[in-house]
């Protein structure tokens, strides 16, 4: 039972750090995570696809980064369904932002989709984290 005791203690120590800086931790493992299936999905369709492998990627790591935002961020208990249906509707505004940002930065900017999506994925993040700390989260602070 110690370690139990251990393990929650040093998750409520966690929960007590900045919620920023834990967005900016967590938030970029979940990027990585995004980045990763945004390139395999690339490399397996192909680039002149890359709308498509956005539209996956959004797809795929939504659960994994619900959970990551949900305990790890925003520190919040019960409420999965009621603030995963919020999350969905974050992830869709920052979809919608993160496709935008990288049609504008492929036409005009670079053709590398690969650099684009980069650029993409921090303007989505801000968004998101914005959307989450304000909208999806909101009712548990």
């Amino acid at each position: 039972m110690l370690i139990r005791q251990d393990i929650i203690s040093l998750y409520n120590k966690w929960c007590l750090i900045s919620d920023k800086i834990r967005f900016l931790m967590v938030g970029s493992v979940n990027t990585a995570f995004s980045y990763a299936v945004f390139s395999i999905a690339l490399y397996i369709i192909g680039q002149e696809n890359y709308q498509i492998c956005v539209a996956l990627q959004w797809m795929i790591s939504s659960v994994f980064a619900f959970v990551n935002q949900k305990v790890f961020v925003f520190c919040t208990k019960g409420n999965w369904i009621k603030e995963y249906l919020k999350c969905c509707t974050t992830w869709f505004v920052s979809y919608i932002c993160n496709a935008i940002v990288l049609e504008m930065i492929v036409r005009f900017v670079t053709k590398n989709v690969y650099i684009g999506q980069l650029f993409s994925l921090l303007t989505a993040s801000i968004v998101t984290y914005i959307l989450f700390k304000y909208f999806a989260f909101k009712h548990h602070r």
